[in-house]
């Protein structure tokens, strides 16, 4: 049961598809833990998905009931697609939406990591 009081996981949604290979990705990176593909819509130059390949549908619920290994190498696997993308030197940002008010549009724990351009800032003042 998941954590936070968002809907239980489903297993129809977009992201657990492409983890069944029914829908293809432009798959950046894969390992044990994580699978990274580009955004279809991307909003930055770079713009890439990291997933667990577990059924989670939010960070709270993946704390809460992943393993110690999964959340180590999911943790990872960002990291290591950031590398990748050659992304670290000038800097990159990190973005997982949570619900509604957040803007949540798949029911699968996922990380957005938006790099190759000055992002500006999160939140625009009033």
């Amino acid at each position: 049961m998941p954590v936070s009081g968002l809907d239980p996981y489903d297993d129809a949604n977009i992201f657990a598809r492409i983890l069944r290979g029914e829908i293809p990705c432009r798959k950046v990176h894969e390992d044990n833990w994580a699978l990274a593909f580009h955004d279809i819509a991307p909003q930055a130059p770079t713009h890439v998905l990291v997933i667990p390949k577990g059924r989670y549908v939010s960070q709270a619920d993946f704390a809460a009931r992943a393993a110690d290994a999964e959340i180590a190498g999911f943790t990872r696997a960002v990291a290591t697609v950031a590398r990748m993308l050659g992304l670290e030197a000038s800097g990159y940002r990190t973005l997982s939406n949570v619900g509604i008010d957040a803007g949540q549009e798949v029911p699968h724990y996922h990380v957005h990591l938006f790099g190759g351009a000055k992002l500006g800032r999160m939140i625009q003042p009033d």
